[in-house]
């Protein structure tokens, strides 16, 4: 029933786009550059390029000098787990209270609750994957076969790279391909001291300054790089990739874009006489209005778990299970990268040197496991990101100096250390799964989710390596007081949840095709991180970018073809 009295054709767009985040601003530029008229639909706040609440305020202007409250740790409970939620930001993450879910295994879902979602939050690091990533499953037996490779996606590639701006180095590394780069930012002298270190030691391992979504030239209507580090606050020059800053003015430009916050997608609407999905349900998150929209195409790009949820709340007598889960095999395969293991150390001889800024990003040693030589306790592998820093005056906030002792004492920077942290890839694990839960209710009166996944004994065997290993490479080149740690992170904290309706071959096995659509709803498409077959161990959202952009191409040819 749509309960706001306006006529059907009023609420009928061509294309519909469920989610704002990095992939759902990516679908509504390219669809609306397309000339699609394009309803992109957000649960979250509005959030404006380029005013971010708390962008360019000093610790001191803050509420509680950017530090959370009690009250904010109670209201956001499961975002609290997450090193990115701050006080500084909590405006723009979800209030946990009124979005229950059930851990049957503990699951840290980190949620955006703005126009923007997460591209807001993200850490910006954008690796290609390559056929290494796109046959793993194939090669070894796990999950089912992606039914693309590496030249599928590289022309997609370029183009989100041209567009986004992603500052690195070229490399020439066979399973980390090189792209269209910006300069890289630039080490500092203790990162160059590794690398130099390494490469005599260790020549199999590459070292590289991270490839980041971070300007360092200015793009169109983006300025590059300040250095303030204060990307999760959202960035007022537009100098790292966001929807706010990036696709949606594209989108906005030609003129065929609605967006609408405080849009809660509820289910797809699915018309059984033509096979295929009509429109979707909104509950307005304000007024608990209940909204029907309609379009030709809907792309699903709320994120891993919420398009799952969506997904299994779109029955119908065709989909008891759920939209397009003939398969069974929507809400299952969860995966996420595994972090939480490395080593550090104590690095001496450079006590006259320091560094400008703050850099907002590292350096990366790309996976060198399991490319040749196959490991007795793991497959896959892993790859570390880490920097090298000096203490500073902040160092003494707990400190018990006083007066002048403690003037003195933060003048004078600390010594040099350098840390590193892997993270690795996640098998796709059919048990790893979420489902629907219709005894617990969210605010709106939706079913919720039990989500029921965990690390297994492959990945927990890649941890130990992760930490012994660079333990011994800080040893053997000389730095000192090394030391390892293997604190595991739990499914969801890394922030790259993904394969809940993935791409495959065959139906049977598989949610989408090689074109991130629905095989048995021909015009429904997604292209979040529920698309995903394999995890990879790098960073997947220039991936998701890719792969909207592509899919969008041909859901837009396939319209034109009158075959949706």
């Amino acid at each position: 029933m749509n309960l706001n009295g306006k006529t059907k054709a009023a609420n009928t767009y061509d294309a519909i786009v469920v989610g704002s985040g990095i992939s759902g601003g990516w679908a509504a530029k390219e669809l609306c550059e397309k000339g699609l008229k394009v309803l992109l639909l957000e649960r979250g706040k509005p959030l404006e390029h380029p005013t971010y609440p708390t962008s360019t305020k000093d610790p001191w202007q803050l509420d509680h000098r950017g530090k959370l409250t009690a009250e904010d740790r109670k209201n956001s409970h499961i975002q609290a787990r997450h090193y990115s939620f701050r006080g500084d930001n909590k405006a723009f993450y979800i209030n946990d209270l009124e979005n229950p879910y059930t851990e049957v295994k503990r699951f840290d879902w980190v949620r955006g609750d703005i126009v923007g979602g997460r591209s807001v939050l993200w850490g910006r690091l954008c690796y290609r994957w390559s056929d290494l990533d796109f046959e793993a499953n194939v090669r070894d037996g796990h999950g089912v076969d992606w039914p693309i490779r590496y030249k599928d996606l590289a022309p997609w590639y370029d183009y989100a790279e041209r567009f986004i701006g992603v500052s690195g180095n070229r490399e020439n590394i066979p399973h980390l391909p090189d792209g269209i780069f910006q300069p890289g930012m630039e080490m500092n002298c203790v990162e160059k001291d590794f690398k130099q270190r390494m490469a005599k030691k260790y020549p199999e391992v590459a070292i590289t300054i991270s490839r980041a979504a971070n300007l360092t030239e200015p793009v169109k209507g983006r300025g590059q790089c300040q250095y303030r580090n204060l990307c999760h606050r959202g960035c007022p020059y537009g100098a790292y990739f966001s929807t706010n800053a990036s696709t949606l003015p594209a989108a906005f430009a030609t003129g065929n874009l609605t967006l609408r916050p405080h849009a809660l997608v509820n289910r797809v609407l699915y018309d059984a006489e033509k096979g295929r999905a009509s429109g979707v349900e909104i509950i307005d998150t304000e007024s608990n209005e209940v909204v029907e929209y309609y379009a030709r195409i809907v792309f699903l790009n709320a994120a891993t778990l919420a398009t799952a949820h969506i997904l299994l709340n779109s029955t119908s007598d065709r989909f008891p299970n759920g939209l397009g889960n003939g398969s069974d095999q929507v809400g299952r395969n969860i995966m996420d990268h595994h972090k939480g293991a490395g080593a550090s150390a104590s690095v001496e001889g450079f006590e006259d040197a320091y560094y400008f800024g703050r850099r907002p990003t590292g350096i990366y040693i790309p996976r060198f496991r399991n490319l040749k030589d196959k490991h007795k306790d793991f497959i896959r592998g892993y790859g570390y990101q880490g920097d090298a820093s000096r203490g500073g005056w902040s160092s003494y906030t707990n400190s018990t100096h006083l007066g002048v002792e403690l003037k003195e004492a933060v003048q004078q920077p600390m010594d040099w250390s350098i840390s590193f942290g892997a993270y690795g890839e996640c098998l796709p694990y059919a048990e790893n799964r979420a489902t629907l839960n219709s005894s617990v209710r969210d605010k709106w009166g939706r079913p919720t989710l039990n989500i029921d996944a965990e690390f297994k004994e492959n990945e927990k065997a890649m941890q130990r390596d992760m930490a012994s290993t660079m333990g011994e490479m800080l040893e053997s080149i000389g730095y000192k007081n090394v030391k390892t740690q293997m604190n595991t992170s739990f499914p969801g904290n890394a922030n790259h949840e993904m394969g809940t309706a993935r791409m495959g071959r065959d139906p049977k096995t598989s949610v989408l095709n090689a074109f991130n659509q629905m095989h048995e709803v021909k015009n429904v498409f997604i292209t979040d991180g529920s698309a995903m077959t394999s995890s990879a161990c790098v960073n997947p959202s220039l991936t998701y970018m890719a792969l909207t952009a592509r899919a969008c191409d041909h859901a837009v040819k396939e319209i034109n073809r009158l075959n949706l």
